[in-house]
């Protein structure tokens, strides 16, 4: 990995943006990267969120602000930050660091060595690596909704909404141009779209840590469900396609 993105999607996080960019920026400085950047995208906050990062970009070069127009949607902060990356692979990360930023060494190491161009961290791939579980009610909804995932969608993912992946930025653009969620159930359309264009994702086991002040609502919760089928609806509308990313995939292969 030459050159690296930190995609940090945030609404009203001004409290522990400092403490996650301080550790986000630690890393980055021991690592051997020719270019690297960090993308926190304020999601209409109604605190000093923009602020704190416009604070910080004045003291690092590498701190970037992209705002959205308003309160959009994790989906659509997400989207928004990773098309404004310049880097050459693409990580998105919460902005609590619930998963701690050096598991990404993980996710390039899999990807690598799989030839994978996207690869998403995973609670449930090994459950001792969980430090601080959730509230019993969250996790088990959480379960609940990988199943339905997988019966709706036939994905096979055991967690598609840790919210710790690395995209190669050239599949990111493919499959980020394509997303119509704006919510919380935007990583799965993201992994059907990978799918249907033949780009190869991997699910990797991370270290996890439950932190306080979570913003999904329950009312967002529900949804995610129903968008489901959405998700299916529209991905039965449209034909296959496949990128020519798979292409020059299987091209080297052979």
């Amino acid at each position: 990995m030459d050159s690296l993105s930190i995609v940090i999607p945030a609404y009203n996080e001004e409290r522990r943006l400092p403490a996650t960019l301080d550790k986000v920026l630690d890393w980055l400085r021991v690592q051997h990267l020719t270019l690297h950047e960090v993308i926190v995208v304020d999601d209409g906050s109604s605190d000093r969120t923009a602020a704190t990062v416009e604070e910080f970009a004045q003291t690092h070069a590498e701190v970037r602000l992209v705002q959205n127009p308003g309160n959009r949607g994790k989906g659509y902060a997400v989207r928004n930050g990773v098309l404004a990356a310049r880097g050459e692979w693409i990580l998105s990360t919460d902005a609590d660091l619930s998963t701690p930023i050096e598991e990404i060494s993980k996710l390039e190491s899999a990807a690598v060595k799989q030839g994978a161009v996207v690869a998403i961290g995973s609670r449930a791939l090994d459950k001792s690596l969980v430090e601080i579980h959730q509230p019993l009610l969250r996790e088990y909804s959480g379960r609940f909704f990988n199943l339905v995932m997988r019966i709706v969608t036939g994905l096979s993912f055991r967690d598609t909404q840790c919210g710790f992946k690395l995209f190669r930025a050239d599949a990111a653009r493919e499959i980020f141009s394509r997303q119509k969620q704006d919510g919380f159930s935007f990583d799965v359309e993201d992994l059907l779209i990978a799918r249907k264009l033949q780009l190869q994702a991997i699910e990797v086991p991370v270290r996890w840590a439950n932190a306080e002040g979570t913003k999904v609502r329950l009312s967002q919760g529900l949804k995610s469900f129903l968008d489901l089928l959405a998700i299916r609806a529209d991905h039965r509308a449209t034909s296959a396609a496949q990128s020519p990313l798979a292409d020059d995939r299987a091209s080297r292969r052979t």
